[in-house]
Parts: structure tokens; sequence; C-alpha cells
């Protein structure tokens, strides 16, 4: 997908056109990827070039509308925390987890690091806020809930690399929504500081993105 295309598509949430940029630069070489907690409208549908991609998530209306949208090449209904029984050591280029770790206990969210890693043959990346984040039940969707926070030390003592993302921590609350009005000035803002200061300097962003090279 060509960048005015991306734009076209994402406008006017700048921080998913930056996304998706950034996990196109990821994700390069990698050709089959396993979207955990895939939502209904993955980020990975930004993607120029075509990949084989499968989508599991817990919540059946999620991958019912994402199917809708043909996002992924296959779907499973699944608790992440079993797809070892699903899914053969290295049977991904790349395993992505975007916004999920934070929904389940810290304990299960450790155990889900090492069953990634072993399903992953090149990469793992995940994207969570920094630290807790208050988030309730949305929609009748009892997985949307916060059940524990995750700070730089959690990934980089694995061996991850960890750059900010979403901007100055201030400026966003919960569902990583802009706390203030217009959101399109907010926005603009937001971005201005992720490539000037928080990319580099993730302790003050609002989000982590994660990333570690397995090959």
């Amino acid at each position: 997908m060509e960048i005015i295309e991306k734009i076209r598509k994402t406008f006017p949430n700048m921080a998913l056109f930056t996304l998706a940029l950034e996990l196109e630069e990821l994700l390069k070489g990698c050709e089959e990827i396993l979207d955990l907690g895939c939502g209904s409208n993955s980020p990975l549908s930004l993607l120029s070039k075509k990949k084989y991609l499968v989508g599991i998530d817990a919540y059946k209306n999620s991958i019912k509308e994402s199917k809708k949208r043909q996002i992924h090449d296959k779907y499973f209904v699944m608790d992440v925390l079993k797809i070892r029984n699903k899914f053969k050591k290295k049977s991904f280029d790349a395993v992505i987890a975007l916004d999920l770790i934070e929904h389940l206990k810290k304990s299960d969210g450790i155990k889900l690091l090492a069953i990634i890693e072993e399903i992953a043959r090149k990469k793992v990346i995940l994207l969570t806020p920094n630290g807790f984040i208050n988030q309730r039940d949305i929609n009748n969707n009892m997985f949307q809930e916060h059940l524990s926070g995750w700070g730089i030390r959690d990934f980089k003592k694995s061996g991850y690399k960890v750059q900010g993302k979403y901007g100055l921590k201030m400026l966003r609350g919960e569902m990583a929504n802009l706390k203030w009005k217009p959101r399109f000035f907010w926005g603009i803002v937001s971005e201005l500081t992720h490539f000037l200061y928080t990319k580099k300097n993730p302790e003050k962003s609002f989000s982590l993105l994660c990333y570690k090279d397995l090959s």
C-alpha cells in the first residue's frame, strides 16, 4: 500500500498512520505473521505488501468483524495462552501482539512472552501502554479490561528493544484517546512529540513498541 493510500485509510488518525509505517519497517523479511489479539480492525490491514496473516482473538464478535474486512487469511477464536496446542514451534516468521498483554494478569503475560518466542522464527513485536492504564469492559466485551501494567524494564531484561509510541503520556487517556479537543490539533502535537522526543525516550511515552529479533 502506497503512502498516499495509507494516509487516506488512516486520516485523521495520524498515530495509526505512523504505527503502520513502523510495523512495515519492523516486518521486513517476514512473510507469515501470527496476529494475537487481532481485534476487529488490525493495523496489519495497512501493510503494503501482501503477507500470510493468521488472526487470533478470544472475542468472537471481533473475529466476525475482521472477517468482513478480509484482513487475515485464517482466523481462530481462542485463548492466546493455548496457541501451543494449535501451532508448532517456529511456525511463523513473526508473532505480533498489539495492545494485548495488558489484558492479561502479569503472570499470564510472562507466560505468553515465552510461548510466542517459541512460535516465532524471526521476530516478536509487542505494543502496550507504558505502565498501568485503567480500562474497563467496553461494549460488553470483558476482554477489554486491563489487568496488568508493563514498563521498559519488563521487556529490556528479556532482550527486547523498546521505543516510545503515541507521543507524550500526558496527552492521552483511556483507550489511548487524546484528552483534549480539537482532536486533530492535539493529534499533530502528539505525533510531533513522538518524532522529536518520545520515540527515543520511551519512559515519557504513552505506549511502548517492543521488538525482539530471534534469527
